[in-house]
């Protein structure tokens, strides 16, 4: 399988386990002109689960992002009948534990690369909160900001959605190396800032001037360009005809790319309330 940013997509099996004996599958669709690994595998004898469909990867990932909206919803509004400072407390304690456990759930997934339907859904539910606790928190202070991300967030999806069935913008090697030194470079510069600020060292990444609203604006396009690697690797796992269960983390890996571009396309809302 081809690189790709997602640490979720990393070293998965091949589907060389094998269920060709079921036909093509029929992925996201985008013209390959000739890119590998698109081979149909020879199943075994007796193989006990069907392949991966598009259809499986679209439910598990609806499933995954309705729970993390429902979640979502009832943390905002919680955070929201905090209105007094002084109650803002447990608002940013369940945040903490929420953050933690999303991402104790999202290394074990990651290390462990094997599908799971419950800790996808865990997964979901734990972001939620805490999305939905930092969205409601920015809601108080910038009324209607909500309804901006989530539909910002949604068409960012869509529009790259549309990019990489028509084939507009191919997935080639190139370009996929490009995307992961993007992301690293980012993340290096997001890492540093956070270490820098303890120390009060402002690198003016993250303090609403104009330098962090062309981060912002940076750091959205990378995150939107990691959406056709996770395409391109959900096709290539339909393709070689992985399992059905594996459509679960297809989907634990698209959320984690949908909860980083929520997250920036909230700061970059917030800084342009700003001005």
């Amino acid at each position: 399988m081809r690189s790709t940013s997602n640490p979720a997509f990393r070293h998965l099996p091949t589907g060389n386990a094998g269920y060709g004996q079921y036909g093509p599958n029929v992925g996201f669709n985008q013209p390959q002109g000739g890119v590998p690994g698109y081979g149909l595998p020879q199943a075994p004898a007796g193989a006990g689960d069907r392949p991966m469909t598009v259809d499986d990867v679209v439910i598990k990932t609806g499933l995954s992002l309705g729970t993390a909206l429902v979640t979502g919803v009832l943390a905002a509004i919680w955070a929201q009948g905090q209105a007094d400072v002084r109650a803002l407390g447990p608002v940013l304690g369940v945040m903490v534990v929420a953050m933690l456990i999303g991402l104790g759930l999202s290394l074990v997934m990651i290390f462990r690369q094997r599908p799971s339907g419950p800790m996808t859904l865990l997964y979901s539910a734990a972001e939620g909160v805490f999305l939905g606790a930092i969205t409601g928190l920015f809601e108080m202070i910038y009324p209607g900001i909500a309804l901006q991300a989530i539909l910002g967030t949604a068409g960012v999806f869509i529009a790259m959605l549309v990019v990489y069935k028509t084939g507009a913008v191919k997935v080639t090697p190139k370009l996929t190396k490009w995307i992961i030194g993007a992301t690293a470079g980012v993340v290096i510069l997001m890492l540093a800032n956070l270490l820098l600020s303890l120390f009060g060292v402002n690198m003016g990444l993250r303090d609403g001037g104009a330098l962090a609203i062309i981060f912002s604006l940076v750091v959205i396009g990378i995150a939107a360009f990691n959406f056709l690697l996770d395409f391109d690797m959900a096709d290539r796992m339909i393709r070689q005809g992985m399992p059905s269960k594996w459509a679960w983390f297809a989907a634990f890996g698209l959320m984690t790319t949908m909860v980083w571009l929520y997250l920036e396309i909230l700061r970059l809302l917030s800084y342009l309330q700003n001005d």
